[in-house]
């Protein structure tokens, strides 16, 4: 199983892991699954980190390459095909991260993991956080 993970569900991985599903955990520490983690996601991050609305318990760079490495995530970058297919998504969120993360599960043939409920309004794979 191939797994891209949203923003939120990288971080509580690493710093909040209950709030994750009991159906979700195993999955995530199988070494079967391959977990996925897009560019933007670093990105969003350190938008939030800049706003004062997130706070981590380390500089981003040292964070994102610390827990990446921890679990042997694979990096996914953003490619002119993901934007493309970004832009013809419907308007349902505007959230242009999600928008993106979206575009690259569905390019990618990825398994989607988020807890955000406006992703079921999309043709994608989605599995819940």
């Amino acid at each position: 199983m191939r797994l891209l993970l949203d923003t939120h569900v990288f971080l509580w991985m690493h710093t909040r892991p209950e709030r994750l599903s009991s159906r979700l955990r195993p999955l995530l520490a199988d070494p079967e699954t391959e977990l996925v983690l897009s560019v933007a996601v670093p990105w969003e991050i350190g938008i939030k980190v800049a706003k004062k609305g997130l706070t981590l318990p380390e500089p981003l760079e040292d964070f994102v390459l610390a827990c990446t490495q921890l679990v042997a995530m694979t990096w996914l970058p953003i490619e002119l095909r993901h934007t493309l297919e970004s832009a013809k998504l419907p308007l349902h969120h505007r959230d242009p991260f999600d928008r993106m993360l979206i575009a690259q599960a569905r390019t990618e043939d990825l398994t989607l993991v988020s807890a955000d409920p406006w992703f079921r309004r999309y043709d994608v794979e989605l599995l819940p956080a």
